[in-house]
């Protein structure tokens, strides 16, 4: 039987995780046996989006990007057919095209909790989007501001919410609307066969975070906030980063969730199968 986790039951474990001093490790999963082995390991949160599938396709996650997909479709498909079946015992999250405009997300929404869903966040996100197709997108009514309202009306729905921000203006914006955990993206990560070459500095993401939480700190200070992306690939990495900005709660896993995992221990698994050397040989 699939557990119930509804919104103050997410929140009170997460928050149990903190008060405790454990790192809450949110993973972004492609594929329902990397979300099985990550809950089995004691994931807090499994999350699935469009940038997880490709990515577990051997492909960069930014194709989730282009419009070679109905990203919502593919979300609701993969954590009905393939996560929510084997994942049991923890929360699993869908990540929404929330500016879609082909569909009316309040009905949306419905279907994603009805598939089993506990919560959903704004992956694709167009926070990540710059420059003219950015602003291109704000004026035609697909801007952040339609993010923040999905979000808004999953957390009053009673749906758990969590959403990548990139500025303080987004990461209040999302609290103003009751989302639960703010999570500071610190844009592509770096590491592994098809991490991108130019990311984000350490010193340049520590500030990032710092300037989101100083932001939250006065109206929204027990809000979970964690982090993803940039230099952080291992758990050495967000040692290190946490210690320099304490007040995060915690690390959201793409890469380092799955593929580079997958990237290290299969290659290793085949190189010694193939040194086996055969019995009957000469």
């Amino acid at each position: 039987m699939i557990a119930n986790f509804d919104r103050p039951t997410i929140i009170a474990r997460l928050r149990a995780e903190r008060e405790a001093g454990r790192t809450i490790y949110d993973a972004l999963c492609g594929s329902g046996i990397t979300a099985k082995m990550a809950a089995r390991g004691g994931a807090d949160l499994i999350t699935t989006h469009s940038l997880a599938y490709f990515r577990m396709q051997g492909l960069s996650s930014m194709a989730g990007y282009l419009p070679i997909c109905d990203a919502n479709a593919l979300t609701l498909e993969l954590g009905e057919r393939s996560l929510v079946n084997v994942v049991r015992d923890r929360p699993v999250i869908a990540g929404l095209l929330c500016v879609d405009p082909t569909r009316d997300m309040k009905r949306f929404l419905q279907r994603i909790s009805g598939a089993g869903f506990a919560g959903v966040m704004n992956c694709p996100t167009v926070a990540l989007i710059d420059g003219k197709f950015r602003s291109d997108l704000e004026e035609t009514g697909m801007g952040f501001a339609h993010e923040v309202d999905v979000l808004g009306e999953a957390s009053r729905m009673g749906l758990f919410t969590k959403a990548f921000c990139t500025s303080a203006e987004e990461a209040l914006a999302m609290a103003q609307a009751g989302v639960d955990n703010i999570i500071v993206h610190f844009g592509n990560s770096s590491g592994g066969t098809i991490g991108s070459q130019t990311v984000m500095s350490e010193d340049s993401a520590v500030e990032r975070a710092t300037v989101l939480l100083d932001a939250l700190e006065a109206q929204f200070s027990d809000l979970i906030v964690t982090c993803h992306g940039g230099t952080i690939e291992t758990p050495e990495d967000f040692t290190r980063f946490q210690r320099a900005e304490p007040r995060l709660d915690g690390y959201v896993g793409g890469s380092s969730a799955e593929r580079f995992p997958i990237e290290t221990s299969v290659v290793a698994a085949t190189r010694a199968f193939k040194a086996v050397e055969l019995a009957g040989s000469r």
